[in-house]
């Protein structure tokens, strides 16, 4: 089994409407967003603690900070070209976050539904365990999958914040 190492792996921070955030890339693509919640300086401290090794380069991050400012000002940002270091193809978790990428900015489905779509239809809580290990949310976006009775899952006060945003935004503002 190969592991991970921090060659060529990038971190950065940015501001956003809706406070700073961050990622780090390595070269297979993104492997960690931290979403708006820290101090600027506390999430660069963390980033750089979380990867021992990585540089600082903010250039790396160009696409990801001009889609973060736009989904976080209520536009539609579309995240589906840029490369992510996932799980293999043949894990349950690399199948549940390729899955989950490709649901449409303003929509939602079900873990059920995501669980049908990888063709493992009695896989919902298996879904929901991958998803709750996304490390890459927003590119990743978990916040649009439900319970089947819709309501919003593992944290629903993040899910929510970010799904009525792109409601708003999906709605024209309405």
């Amino acid at each position: 089994m190969t592991t991970k190492t921090t060659k060529d792996l990038y971190y950065s921070a940015w501001a956003t409407a809706w406070g700073p955030m961050g990622a780090v890339m390595g070269a297979e693509g993104l492997r960690r967003i931290v979403l708006p919640h820290y101090p600027l300086k506390d999430l660069l401290a963390l980033l750089a603690w979380e990867h021992p090794g990585a540089v600082k380069d903010d250039k790396p991050f160009d696409a990801l900070t001009e889609r973060t400012r736009d989904y976080f000002n209520g536009k539609s940002a579309d995240f589906n070209d840029l490369a992510c270091d996932l799980p293999g193809e043949g894990s349950l978790g690399g199948l549940v976050l390729r899955a989950c990428r490709k649901i449409p900015y303003g929509q939602t489905r079900s873990y059920h539904v995501l669980a049908e779509t990888i063709s493992r239809p009695d896989a919902a809580r298996a879904v929901a365990a991958a998803l709750g290990k996304n490390s890459i949310p927003l590119v990743v976006p978990c916040h649009r999958v439900t319970y089947a009775d819709g309501r919003l899952g593992a944290s629903p006060r993040r899910a929510e914040w970010m799904s009525s945003s792109e409601c708003w935004s999906w709605n024209g503002g309405a």
